[in-house]
């Protein structure tokens, strides 16, 4: 089955469905990796990607998001000379109670009837001011990191805003 809009899941007001304990067959977020570029850089400024509104992001939205940032950061900076973590994870089971629809399903179904739902993936409940995707790198770069998070941000079916901030430098005593 085709996946249902965002729409259906962008704005809940119901409690986070979350005990995975008590919930069978939920399927793994699609996120392949939530760190990606260099660990070990020594990094002058930080990207944000930060929510302006609440909502919930789907686990392929933030792959998909991931995906854009990084292919454009990789390309243009270069991997050694960024750092991308993906800071929200899926957490949030989503249910979708199926229907069939072809000829003569209406004699085969029950309607409404028990209609809690099976799951179908998961998603990231954010808030407002919550830091989705972060990129650390070089001061020289800022421009990049700036055009990499607008990429991001267009997958997410939440507003964000971008924020770039000067990292403080510690000396050892």
């Amino acid at each position: 089955m085709p996946l249902k809009p965002a729409k259906c899941y962008t704005h809940q007001d119901k409690p986070p469905y979350t005990r995975k304990e008590y919930i069978h067959g939920v399927p793994p977020p699609k996120i392949a990796k939530y760190v990606m570029g260099n660990p070990h850089i020594q990094a002058e400024i930080v990207g944000l990607l930060v929510a302006l509104e609440k909502g919930v992001v789907r686990h392929n939205a933030l792959e998909a998001a991931r995906v854009m940032a990084h292919k454009y950061l990789s390309k243009n900076v270069g991997d050694q000379n960024y750092l991308l973590i993906v800071r929200t994870y899926p957490h949030h089971v989503l249910r979708e109670h199926k229907m069939m629809a072809f000829a003569g399903a209406d004699r085969l179904q029950e309607g409404m009837r028990l209609a809690f739902g099976k799951p179908v993936g998961t998603a990231a409940r954010v808030d407002q001011g919550t830091e989705i995707i972060e990129v650390r790198t070089f001061a020289k770069f800022i421009d990049h990191v700036k055009e990499a998070l607008r990429r991001a941000a267009s997958k997410l079916p939440v507003k964000c805003r971008i924020e770039i901030r000067d990292l403080v430098k510690t000396k050892a005593s």
